[in-house]
């Protein structure tokens, strides 16, 4: 997941560094000056601002004191308790920070050699599919001598600030950053994939089920290093109000541990062995904390023995962190940002995925064929505009993971833009030989579609049966233009790859061979009466389409006389005239048995339920056996130089 990192806007840290202690000077930062146009763009900080470098706010400054912790964290007065939020979570987890804050030993101030300290840091954050090196000055803004945005709680800690102005460079000011989604930051921490759940909409709460298998999903998270926050919606007249309980509305908290805790004391407690599912949470302010049960001092830890209280570390006071049972949480909380780190190392213990990554964008053209921002499928006239994605599970079933993601917005703040557009995607069931670019919906199914909504990223978990399916990633509305990365995670590689071509190309030799003259799709829905049986009274049958020399098989379906095959191909045809052929075997371990076959004459046959056709052995007489009835639908387009 790690690589190199690119020097964002060219500023390579260690030469920067280099000139700076071979000149004996403290380096200032051209591409983020120490002026208002670095704090804001519309509303200035409450207060006189000065720039001061950390000797000039702590007589011994340090990067860190006695190491990283979610509790060296605490929001200033712009509105970011989501960022601050990751870089609590981020504190949680050694083998990212130190990616995110690289050499940290390094950059550390060192007091033995004060002639080595240039007053220059670099952070590294992982964006739209790159990890980029972000290079800041020391020079923090401040009012009265205090730190007014991002700051530890030790006055002579300067992690979290410094990594914040760093934030804030890559989006053009502080303010830029007023508003956020916590999952976003912690991708940009990470390279994680993130999930966003919606608690109150999905009902949780009042669905025992349901939040059992949120629980495990976020326990499996939370022990395989994955980054979790959580929030609770509110109306723009309640952002951050304190609600009765402690907890407050539109904030950002950070989820730190997810455990399911044993009840009892002593040997009992083991035997009995009786767990209760609880969440631990931090509040980016640093205190203002959950009042009600599994709270700090409340009357449920007398349940809890005093070896399982001090693994968990129970502290009583207002620090911002808190547990609540699970159940509460779903109450009260509405929504969960979910960030994988998906394993796709090739030695490991947990299960590895297979990574596919792709850029693109939403564009237009004067040409309607070549435009590529179509809108999503409430636009039939547009939809197939969009971009194509095509990949196969070779699996007879597979979890399918896919994340669509735009390009982040939050550096057209300034010019009063910086909304995100409203994207989603979906997916279709096509030919398992298709290999050109859709240009008509006929035998295909729509099998699953994400959400739309105008977040930065869009993520989608499936199950799919064997075949090939295409992506449509989209905004919502027509002609929407942007840049987008979609990824696409699968357990065996999927070949996923756009579609770019619309048709077969014309070649030198197709004046003597000829040049398909239509397309026809075939699609083969069921049978039903067949009568070959193998020893246990059924079959294995399966189905092969013929056309033109080309050919597409089915899967094989166990044990059954009247197997769903829901099989289709594509055929562009040189003869449309000619006959397409659909057999029926019988899969053997020594030799595949025939079963059976119908001769399709090729013409368009677009009814909206496949034919009942009946099989023949070999077709050559009437009098032929009669094994049985297929049902196929054949769809030939004549158009299709014209697409």
């Amino acid at each position: 997941m790690f690589s190199s990192a690119v020097p964002f806007k060219n500023q390579h840290y260690s030469e920067l560094k280099k000139n700076c202690i071979n000149d004996k000077k403290l380096f200032e930062d051209p591409e983020f000056p120490a002026s208002d146009a670095s704090l804001y763009f519309r509303k200035p900080p409450p207060g006189y601002v000065q720039w001061k470098r950390p000797r000039e706010i702590s007589e011994d400054p340090h990067l860190f004191v006695e190491g990283i912790s979610a509790h060296d964290l605490n929001q200033g007065v712009v509105g970011n308790c989501w960022f601050v939020a990751a870089c609590s979570c981020l504190a949680l987890k050694p083998h990212l920070w130190k990616k995110v804050i690289p050499d940290n030993k390094e950059q550390e101030w060192n007091p033995k050699h004060p002639e080595d300290y240039a007053g220059i840091f670099h952070f590294q954050f992982w964006l739209f599919g790159e990890w980029v090196d972000v290079v800041v000055d020391d020079r923090l803004p401040t009012i009265s001598g205090e730190l007014i945005y991002c700051h530890s709680t030790d006055n002579n800690e300067f992690w979290s600030a410094l990594l914040e102005k760093a934030y804030a460079k890559l989006f053009g000011c502080y303010e830029s950053m007023e508003g956020g989604n916590t999952g976003d930051a912690v991708v940009d921490f990470s390279g994680a994939v993130a999930e966003t759940v919606n608690v109150e909409e999905g009902g949780y709460f009042q669905d025992q089920e349901k939040q059992d298998h949120l629980f495990e999903d976020l326990l499996k998270v939370y022990d395989r290093g994955g980054i979790i926050s959580c929030s609770i919606k509110a109306e723009r007249h309640e952002i951050e109000a304190r609600m009765g309980n402690g907890l407050v509305k539109g904030h950002a908290y950070s989820v730190t541990a997810v455990k399911k805790v044993r009840l009892g004391h002593g040997l009992r407690a083991y035997f009995k062995n009786e767990t209760i599912p609880l969440i631990r949470m931090r509040n980016p302010w640093g205190k203002t904390e959950w009042n009600g049960p599994w709270s700090d001092s409340s009357d449920e830890w007398s349940k809890v023995g005093d070896v399982e209280r001090d693994k968990l570390g129970i502290t009583v006071k207002d620090d911002g962190e808190f547990w609540m049972s699970f159940t509460d949480w779903c109450k009260f909380f509405s929504e969960v940002d979910v960030c994988r780190l998906i394993n796709t190392s090739s030695i490991s213990l947990h299960k590895t995925w297979n990574e596919v990554v792709h850029f693109g964008s939403w564009t237009k053209n004067g040409d309607p064929l070549l435009n590529r921002c179509g809108g999503c499928s409430n636009n039939k006239r547009t939809f197939l505009q969009n971009p194509q994605y095509v990949f196969d599970v070779t699996k007879e079933t597979d979890e399918v993971l896919i994340s669509l993601q735009q390009k982040d917005r939050k550096i057209f703040r300034k010019d009063g833009q910086g909304e995100n557009l409203s994207i989603g995607f979906c997916v279709l069931g096509v030919e398992v030989n298709r290999k050109y670019r859709m240009h008509d919906v006929v035998t295909q199914k729509t099998v699953a579609t994400s959400t739309y909504i105008n977040a930065r990223a869009v993520f989608l978990r499936y199950v799919l049966p064997q075949g090939r399916y295409i992506i449509f990633p989209t905004t919502f509305d027509p002609l929407t233009l942007g840049e987008y990365m979609i990824r696409v995670f699968t357990d065996l590689d999927s070949g996923c790859r756009e579609l770019v071509e619309d048709k077969p190309k014309v070649r030198c030799w197709s004046s003597f061979l000829g040049y398909p003259q239509a397309v026809t799709h075939v699609y083969v829905h069921s049978a039903e009466g067949l009568q070959n049986q193998d020893s246990t009274g059924g079959a294995d049958p399966y189905v092969i389409i013929h056309c033109e020399g080309r050919s597409v098989n089915s899967t094989i379906k166990k044990d059954t006389l009247a197997p769903e095959f829901a099989t289709s191909g594509v055929f562009y045809r040189k003869k449309p005239r000619k006959p397409i052929t659909v057999e029926v075997w019988n899969s053997n371990a020594v030799k595949d048995e025939f079963m059976g076959q119908v001769v399709l004459s090729g013409s368009a046959s677009d009814t909206p339920d496949p034919q009942r056709l009946q099989l023949r052995k070999q077709g050559r007489h009437m009098a032929d056996e009669m094994p049985g009835f297929i049902f196929v639908r054949i769809v030939t387009s004549t158009q299709l130089l014209g697409i």
